[in-house]
């Protein structure tokens, strides 16, 4: 992977992202910039891309006399519309202006320029909460503007203010907050030039080597860690919750958890992990059968999918909130007769009050209601604040919830699980034929909140709709399905088929 020892150092441009990038790990910048081939981005740093896109669109909408400065890969154009657009006379607001100075590379999210000729920048964050990593890019982008010769007044960060309901009637002007980092900034500012040569050197040489730690996880996810992480079987870093124990044993030659000594961990989950490894078998405690047996019937398998809009689109919603859109709920008879009940709301219209009338239709008044986390009490929940006339019916749904999840972290193990108890990871351990990834497209709650959002745009097609519209219905179906084996499987040790 190493590159020609002799391209000269300013051969390398940086821009406000790769910077970040470098903070993070140097290592990561190499690739980045070398072996950009080897990057591997996951749905959920894609996610968050996309909404850092609907995010920044709705800044821009705030300021109707701002300028879009374009040639997102013409970047010599961006750079020449930006000179041009600076020589006017007057207030000025400019989106994604590009300055470059000392080979650094910044288009700033938007800046104004005042009557005094001072430039005021805000720098456009999908987060609700200020995070270290707003501060270097905006002292990356205060570096270059003033070596850029302008004079720098005040800088922002404009975070996503969680307490914005929306109106219904496009009116977003409190969807933001916005904190002043101008004094903030200025220590990690004077550093950026030192912080510029380091970097270029570096990626002028050699790749460095960069042992794993937190870093890989802080403050996002690595692209490149298939680079950098050993092959194991049955790694260390599965061990659920081991924080500074995972580095401490990783940094004393320990990969494989088979080769931990059980001296080192403290957690009975973790010593059930090592013996189950160990063994090579699973492990199953009889304290599910009881707790499972005791369960009456019929029993309602629930599950929800939800959307979640960092730019409200419904009347009387907020930034992120979690709303329900569908589920699935398989109805189980003592003889292991099933019966299997769906919704979709899939008009494009705010799906919430149909949603909770049909969970409650669809569970009757008695029986225990199976669920695999605490989320669809919490949707319940915020569905009974949001409808005070079907709280009542909603909070006897959540006083029948049992949480599956729970009962099957405290009873079974299964190496292949990895150190996951989620249902995606139980599942194959007990019925194999239910592979989440033949669902193909929609087969994870990502998937599915993006299948939805495609599924209501105005400009999807007919064929594209029920496409989505089969695939979501058949994932969700899967996730209860799944819960109805794990049970059966908890409660009587191995896998029941009907009539047994």
């Amino acid at each position: 992977m190493n590159t020609s020892v002799g391209k000269e150092i300013t051969h390398y441009r940086l821009s406000k992202s790769k910077i970040g990038s470098g903070s993070q790990c140097e290592k990561r910048l190499y690739l980045e910039v070398h072996h950009p081939e080897l990057m591997k981005i996951s749905p959920a740093a894609q996610a968050r891309f996309d909404t850092g896109h609907v995010v920044g669109e709705a800044a821009r909408n705030l300021y109707p006399d701002g300028i879009l400065v374009g040639h997102t890969k013409e970047l010599p154009k961006a750079l020449a519309d930006t000179r041009a657009l600076l020589a006017r006379d007057g207030i000025l607001t400019l989106f994604e202006p590009a300055f470059e100075a000392n080979g650094v590379l910044v288009r700033c999210d938007i800046l104004k320029r005042t009557r005094k000729r001072n430039y005021h920048l805000i720098e456009v964050k999908s987060a609700t909460t200020l995070k270290e990593y707003h501060l270097l890019d905006a002292a990356a982008q205060a570096y270059v503007l003033k070596q850029a010769g302008l004079t720098l007044g005040k800088v922002e960060i404009a975070l996503i203010n969680t307490k914005f309901v929306y109106d219904g009637a496009g009116g977003y002007a409190d969807l933001f907050i916005y904190e002043e980092v101008t004094q903030r900034i200025a220590e990690l500012e004077a550093d950026i030039p030192t912080l510029v040569k380091r970097l270029r050197a570096m990626l002028a040489g050699r790749m460095p080597k960069v042992a794993i730690g937190p870093h890989c996880h802080n403050p996002f996810e690595c692209p490149f860690q298939a680079q950098c992480w050993p092959k194991a079987a049955y790694p260390v870093w599965t061990l659920p919750h081991g924080g500074k124990l995972i580095w401490a044993l990783l940094q004393d030659g320990y990969v494989e958890l088979k080769d931990v000594p059980q001296s080192r961990l403290k957690s009975e989950r973790h010593r059930r992990m090592w013996r189950t490894v160990k063994r090579g078998t699973p492990v199953l405690s009889p304290d599910a059968r009881k707790r499972l047996g005791a369960l009456p019937y019929p029993r309602y398998y629930l599950d929800f999918e939800t959307v979640m809009f960092a730019v409200p689109v419904w009347k009387g919603t907020r930034p992120y909130e979690a709303l329900p859109f569908q589920f699935s709920c398989h109805v189980e008879q003592k003889d292991d007769h099933v019966d299997h009940i769906e919704f979709l709301h899939d008009e494009g219209t705010p799906p919430m009050r149909a949603f909770a009338e049909a969970v409650i239709e669809a569970v009757g008044k008695r029986g225990p209601v199976l669920v695999y986390s605490h989320y669809e009490k919490r949707i319940l929940n915020a569905l009974a604040v949001r409808f005070p006339n079907l709280k009542q019916e909603l909070a006897a749904i959540m006083r029948r919830l049992v949480d599956l999840r729970p009962i099957t972290e405290q009873s079974y193990y299964h190496p292949a699980m990895q150190g996951s108890w989620s249902i995606k990871s139980v599942l194959p351990t007990i019925a194999p034929e239910l592979d989440y990834e033949e669902l193909g497209e929609i087969h994870d709650g990502g998937a599915a909140s993006v299948a939805y959002l495609e599924l209501i745009a105005g400009d999807t097609t007919a064929e594209r709709r029920q496409t989505l519209r089969g695939g979501l219905l058949k994932y969700c179906e899967r996730d209860t399905l799944a819960m109805i084996e794990v049970a059966r499987f908890l409660q009587h040790g191995k896998r029941r088929k009907q009539g047994e």
